[in-house]
């Protein structure tokens, strides 16, 4: 009854403890949910405020950009067909790349002239939007966003608006507008099925939510003074506005007309004043945090428990029941093992079996029986030396039992057994001796293990090593050859071949290397290339080593190498890394060849071609100078005379009057044509006011023939060689009629700066692009021209493009320090 009693004690104790300790755990963690959700949400509500921002104003600057192509500001204009459907074509392109609702053009009066969805039943072409905000905010030179309910549509949409200006003024004209559908911002909010995201005019009209039912209604009770105004806005629909029965409790927490509590977290949206987006999460979702967890934790503590006190009880009262049972338990046990004793030797996988002192069989297990072929009445009581071979029934009764009988073991004995089948196997023999009181042996346990299989696999293995040995003989002798090959390789090869360790110390060269030096393999051997070259040569040969080493794998360098008498050699150096066995870089290989003949004709090559593009430009002057002051001065002279045949002709001889204003028309487009080709062929702007100007004019030239944008950016360029700028001007004539000829670019952008001390010249259009290692040589001389000039300069040219992604051309010339360039 104690027992008892105090085992119910300390069960109420252990409950009481639980108890106690789960409330306050759980009071805490409910505390600590509480927080943690407000942060999240906070959190959240910054994310959704920045990602709807984003959303709602992504196309205000597409629509400035809309705002200024040519084909939207002629048909403002003149509303012919050829304008009207060059400008849907570009209404429609905006609209299918970007993704919008619709993208519409109105007129200085707010009506719709032009439009995307023209063809839908909801059109917005001969609607007027003038009373709306964004037309608005255009007409007086600000670009609008709008958020509001279509009046036409009926659909919800996030409005861009932007002026479009009449040529060449600051005049509003027109404003275009892209409407984004709300519906696809509302599916990408990406918020859980428990919470609920709002989005909140200055009043409380809700435009934006997360529960449906809730679109397009109050989230305040509001009067009806502001509902008249809100319908007078015309900017959520005929209404009906219903308020959806919330009401703020306390600052940060709202309550339904069913009394379920939510956690709020609000804030303004950028450039929408007043605006706001309100997230909700029920107090009951933060409260299932802490709940749900903890049940499945202490439910099963609770259990555990419960559990452990009643097995505790059990024990006590069963601990004398199982002394009683455990002498009877030992007893069958002992009974179970002689039985599994027996069942074991007689059924293991190993040939077991006793002999006594005279080497009779008295017991044989299952698998002796069924190696050897036997039956078990065949083999007691014979002798066992019956079953050998004659060479080791001789071994067995000479040596193996006499030992046995002494000693009482014996361990490994190799002997031969011939089966029923008369069939010879290798057995490996292990036994130990019975005694009796007087320690004599009376019986032997023995284990034999059939190694035929592994006696035949040493056979095996001992010819096939011997075969090794030979093939071992032979790859040492190729290994020599290779060895003498490669070492003739190195003594007689015209390249230097060199090997250093990871510190830069050379472990091998060869034979050239050896010559140009004057020192032997042996004396190199352990120096570094600052031992043997001049401070500034060894510096650049271990910037590359380490290079290689660090980026593990092989670069190809062109370096300088002082030879003994004097003169500076160029080598085209291949350097690869070498590797240990656990990965690691610990070498470089270097086989460099000498090209300083192949320099100095590529130097004799580039100064020929620097004169032959010289004398072009001089030749092209030259043609410019006799189209503009010959060719110029004979048409200008005819069509004086022509003008005045005209003028003499036109009483007495209309037709022939008429043709003489004919021909002073052709000869005005002689005069024109023949003054473009002098200037293309060396505009006198480039000599007279420089680089920029000349370019200024080039792309405004380029507009002007073709239908491509064509826009120039640039910084304050410093003084620069009139060869540099001729290159310049080249290199961009040609990236630019490229674009015009074979792009099928819309628009095209030349860029000039200066960055870090190097003329910068960029060229960019959006056109179809092209594969640059799959241009034929025919067809890539233009680019191969423009390398040629930016090497003549001292430059590098760049070209990137890939089919259906335009093409990029960027020419960089280095300036020196004080500005200037010079060739």
């Amino acid at each position: 009854m104690k027992l008892r009693l105090i085992l119910l004690v300390l069960s109420l104790l252990a409950f009481l403890s639980t108890a106690i300790g789960g409330y306050l755990y759980y009071y805490s963690l409910k505390e600590s949910a509480f927080q943690e959700a407000a942060q999240q949400a906070e959190i959240r509500v910054e994310m959704l405020r920045i990602n709807l921002s984003t959303m709602i104003s992504a196309n205000v600057q597409p629509a400035r950009v809309l705002a200024g192509i040519p084909s939207i500001i002629n048909v403002l204009y003149s509303a012919d067909p050829s304008t009207m459907a060059q400008a849907n074509a570009i209404l429609d392109h905006f609209q299918a790349n970007l993704g919008a609702d619709v993208c519409y053009l109105m007129n200085q009066d707010g009506l719709t002239i032009a439009s995307s969805n023209r063809q839908d039943p909801d059109s917005f072409v001969g609607y007027n939007f003038s009373f709306r905000p964004y037309f608005k905010g255009a007409m007086n030179h600000q670009p609008t966003s709008y958020l509001a309910l279509g009046t036409t549509s009926g659909k919800r949409g996030a409005y861009c608006s932007s002026p479009v200006y009449a040529r060449g003024t600051r005049t509003p004209i027109g404003v275009v507008v892209i409407k984004a559908s709300i519906d696809q911002v509302e599916k990408e909010l990406g918020l859980g099925p428990e919470d609920i995201l709002l989005v909140t005019n200055p009043v409380g009209v809700i435009f934006i939510s997360t529960r449906e039912d809730w679109r397009n209604n109050l989230l305040w009770d509001l009067s009806r003074e502001e509902i008249e105004r809100i319908a007078a806005s015309r900017q959520f629909g005929p209404g009906p506005w219903r308020w959806t029965g919330m009401k703020l409790w306390d600052d940060k927490y709202l309550v339904d007309q069913e009394g379920q509590r939510y956690l709020m977290n609000r804030t303004q949206i950028d450039h929408f004043p007043g605006w706001n987006i309100i997230h909700l999460r029920p107090l009951e979702t933060i409260a299932k945090v802490v709940s749900e967890p903890l049940l499945r934790i202490t439910a099963p503590v609770v259990f555990t428990i419960s559990v452990l006190v009643g097995l505790g009880v059990f024990f006590l009262y069963q601990k004398a029941s199982q002394e009683i049972l455990k002498r009877k338990t030992v007893q069958k046990a002992l009974a179970e093992s002689e039985t599994r004793h027996r069942s074991l030797y007689n059924h293991t996988p190993a040939m077991l079996h006793s002999i006594d002192r005279e080497g009779h069989i008295v017991s044989v297990s299952d698998y002796w029986l069924e190696v050897m072929g036997y039956q078990r009445e065949a083999v007691i009581g014979r002798t066992l030396t019956d079953f050998f071979t004659e060479s080791s029934r001789k071994y067995a009764e000479d040596i193996v039992f006499p030992e046995f009988f002494r000693t009482g073991v014996c361990k490994d004995i190799p002997y031969q057994f011939q089966t029923a089948g008369g069939d010879v196997i290798d057995i490996l023999l292990s036994a130990v001796a019975e005694k009796d009181h007087a320690g004599l042996p009376v019986r032997s346990l023995a284990v034999s293990i059939d190694v035929t299989e592994r006696n035949r696999a040493q056979r095996a293995l001992q010819m096939a090593q011997e075969e090794l040995g030979r093939y071992t003989r032979g790859l040492e002798k190729q290994v020599e050859e290779r060895t003498r090959e490669i070492t003739s390789i190195l003594r007689y090869t015209p390249d230097v071949v060199s090997i250093k360790d990871r510190d830069g110390h050379y472990t091998l060269i060869n034979t050239c290397f050896e010559q140009i030096l004057g020192r032997s393999n042996e004396a190199v051997r352990g120096m570094s290339d600052a031992d043997l070259f001049p401070a500034e040569v060894a510096r650049q040969f271990r910037e590359n080593d380490l290079k290689v080493m660090r980026e593990r794998r092989s670069f190809q360098f062109e370096e300088q190498m002082p030879h003994r008498d004097g003169t500076l050699h160029h080598y085209l150096s291949v350097k690869f890394p070498f590797f240990s066995e656990d990965g690691e870089a610990n070498g470089v290989c270097e086989i460099s060849t000498d090209i300083t003949d192949v320099k100095r004709a590529q130097n004799q090559l580039r100064r020929l071609s620097a004169s032959i593009m010289a004398s072009q430009e001089k030749e092209r002057a030259a043609i410019a100078r006799e189209l503009h002051d010959e060719l110029g001065q004979v048409l200008t002279a005819l069509r004086m005379d022509s003008v005045w045949m005209s003028q003499r002709l036109a009483d007495r001889d209309p037709r022939a009057a008429q043709r003489a204003r004919e021909m002073c028309r052709l000869i005005d487009k002689n005069i024109e044509d023949v003054r473009g080709m002098a200037i293309r062929l060396r505009p006198g702007v480039l000599d007279d006011l420089g680089l920029v100007a000349a370019l200024e004019w080039y792309t405004t030239d380029i507009e002007r023939r073709s239908e491509i944008l064509c826009s120039f950016e640039h910084q304050p360029i410093p003084s620069i060689s009139d060869a540099v700028a001729t290159a310049a001007y080249r290199i961009a004539q040609e990236a630019l009629t490229n674009a015009v000829r074979h792009a099928r670019a819309i628009s095209v952008k030349v860029e000039l700066r200066v960055v870090h001390h190097q003329l910068v010249l960029k060229v960019t259009d959006d056109g179809q692009g092209f594969d640059i290692n799959g241009v034929p040589e025919s067809e890539g001389i233009g680019v191969a021209g423009m390398k040629e000039r930016a090497n003549l300069v001292g430059g590098r040219l760049r070209v990137r493009s890939a089919t259906g992604q335009g093409t990029e051309i960027q020419l960089e010339i280095p300036l020196p320090e004080d500005g200037s360039v010079s060739i």
